[in-house]
């Protein structure tokens, strides 16, 4: 007579289940993640799309992040990737700031854009007390 109790035993035994995750998998593809968006983080730039004026000059190298401000075609003014209000300029830089007018501002303009317009943002945010504003260009090759 054959035990059929003994033979269940031995089943169950042999065909537990697997209680580790195997993760390996997801570490893989982490990491192939991780690349790809190492690679495509340099490629974005503000949002803002603008034609700057190609120049001959070497460019400005500083340690912080500046503050950027685009003024496009339309003459719209943006702080970042928001549009701002000419009259909210000067309190959202200083909100940004923390009121410190050692702040570093880059002004973009688009090439086409009337320099009146530029000088005007210029001149507003110079008036607020902030001495090192300038402009940004595209160098020739």
């Amino acid at each position: 007579m054959i035990n059929l109790n003994n033979s269940t035993k031995n089943r169950r035994r042999r065909y537990t289940r697997m209680s580790e995750i195997n993760v390996t998998p997801f570490v893989d593809v982490m990491l192939v993640l991780l690349i790809v968006f190492m690679v495509t983080a340099p490629l974005l730039t503000v949002g803002i799309p603008v034609d700057l004026p190609k120049v001959k000059a070497t460019a400005l190298t500083d340690q912080k992040d500046p503050i950027e401000i685009t003024v496009n075609l339309e003459g719209d003014v943006y702080i970042g990737e928001s549009l701002v209000e000419v009259e909210n300029l000067i309190p959202r830089i200083n909100a940004i700031t923390e009121q410190n007018t050692e702040a570093r501002i880059y002004i973009r303009g688009d090439r086409v854009v009337a320099y009146g317009r530029v000088m005007e943002i210029m001149s507003i945010i110079n008036s607020a007390g902030y001495i090192k504003v300038a402009l940004i260009t595209q160098n020739l090759k």
